[in-house]
């Protein structure tokens, strides 16, 4: 099929649009995982990549975020993240933009809680056209509490001294733990399918936000938006705030509160001024949370357009190269330093002195076998010597001497054999065993 140039995209065109569906279909996302490679360089920025057992997605948090993480990130560290899905075009890489970090576990609720908070506001379950307005003349009051609870026992305090006159009707459930949204989603059921109230107060006394966490259950929240009968909800202490408060035709800050304000004199002009006070802080924190996701979504608009974005890819892509050169640099390094190793082996092995070392051994050695050998060349002389000495021995006159025999010899030192030829006068030598004897002839 023909294609117009139009259409053959550049790599640099076809990152670019990539990064844009996936930051206009993704958005903010929330993630957990464990950190690998984290790094920290010199510019401030953190760079790491979020694995489980079977994936793993590179991640980067630029410097004005992580300033706001309360806890240094290590490798092998479960972590519950939040971030914008986007590319990193120069290596065609998705990425998350990490804008907050939270050690796994801990926020985890309040995470889950502001993403049902989102998700019921988006889809009308909290706006202020469809709240309903109380009945003028309560007679009787559905309370939806646990029956032991201490919020019961204030209900029934303030409406004993507000106005006796009223009737209260309690719908007993749990008001905690992993049973109690459907136990009072069931109440609330109960008392629509009746029609003996004129209005339910959902409620309880104080507690922790995990305490509290049945009344942030989306189905409690259907249940309570869907009631036909009002709803006031009147949950833990006046800075605690739940899911079934932002649904909840009037919100009472707490189980007393709402006794007062479903036992109040209609001719009061100050109780008046506090419903219409009351209706108009619900009414507020309606339109901020409104308001507030309009913004982050404009906030995500701009991300996309913000040229800061542009900078971060250049200062990505600075830090990745620098970290590139310091790796190419310490493997160089380490191949240097090999090399030199090597060499300095090799040298050691061609050493002069190492020669020399090993010419003395041998020059030490060659002399330890001459001196052996001269010693062996003497004691074999020594032995001829002996022996010939030994055999001269045996045949020499000196023996015959020794055994009392003399040699007589002339002046000349010849030995005389016959007398007969010496003359008076001559001089004689005669040769004892021990010494010589000089005489003449006469």
């Amino acid at each position: 099929m023909l294609t117009t140039k139009n259409n053959v995209y550049t790599v640099s065109r076809l990152n670019g649009e990539v990064r844009n569906l996936l930051e206009g279909q993704l958005g903010r996302v929330w993630l957990e995982g464990e950190i690998s490679n984290f790094s920290a360089p010199h510019s401030g920025h953190w760079y790491l990549t979020l694995k489980d057992s079977r994936s793993q997605i590179r991640c980067a948090m630029f410097k004005g975020r992580n300033q706001q993480v309360r806890f240094t990130p290590t490798n092998g560290q479960q972590v519950l993240v939040k971030g914008n899905i986007s590319v990193y075009e120069p290596r065609g890489d998705y990425q998350l933009l990490l804008e907050s970090m939270l050690p796994a576990g801990d926020g985890l609720l309040a995470q889950q809680y502001e993403a049902l908070k989102m998700k019921l506001a988006a889809e009308g379950l909290f706006a202020t056209d469809t709240k309903r307005q109380l009945p003028d003349n309560i007679q009787r009051i559905g309370v939806v509490t646990s029956a032991t609870g201490a919020a019961l026992r204030d209900i029934l305090h303030v409406l004993k001294r507000r106005d006796a006159s009223l009737e209260v009707v309690v719908y007993p459930t749990q008001v905690q733990g992993a049973a109690a949204s459907q136990q009072i989603c069931q109440a609330i059921a109960t008392a629509n399918a009746r029609l003996e109230v004129d209005v339910i107060l959902v409620t309880r006394g104080g507690g922790s936000l995990e305490d509290l966490w049945c009344f942030n259950d989306e189905q409690l929240a259907h249940a309570i938006y869907n009631s036909a009968l009002p709803v006031v909800s009147a949950v833990g202490h006046e800075v605690d705030t739940t899911i079934s408060d932002y649904v909840a035709d009037l919100r009472a800050p707490t189980p007393s509160a709402a006794a007062e304000l479903l036992s109040k004199d209609k001719g009061n002009k100050q109780d008046k001024l506090q419903l219409v006070l009351n209706r108009l802080k619900q009414s507020m924190r309606h339109y901020q949370l409104n308001q507030q996701s309009l913004l982050d979504n404009l906030n995500h608009q701009l991300q996309r357009q913000d040229p800061q974005r542009q900078l971060q890819q250049f200062e990505q892509r600075f830090d990745e190269l620098q970290m590139r050169l310091e790796t190419a640099l310490n493997r160089k390094l380490t191949s240097a330093q090999l090399i030199k190793q090597q060499l300095q082996h090799r040298l050691a092995q061609n050493s002069p002195a190492q020669h020399i070392a090993m010419e003395a051994n041998k020059l030490s050695f060659l002399d330890t076998r001459l001196n052996k050998a001269l010693e062996l060349q003497m004691d074999k002389a020594k032995a001829r010597i002996a022996n010939a000495a030994h055999q001269l021995e045996t045949v020499s006159p000196l023996s015959t001497l020794s055994r009392g025999y003399s040699i007589t010899k002339d002046a000349s030192g010849k030995v005389v054999q016959d007398a007969t030829k010496l003359n008076s006068g001559d001089k004689l030598i005669t040769q004892l065993n021990n010494g010589e004897v000089l005489s003449v002839v006469e």
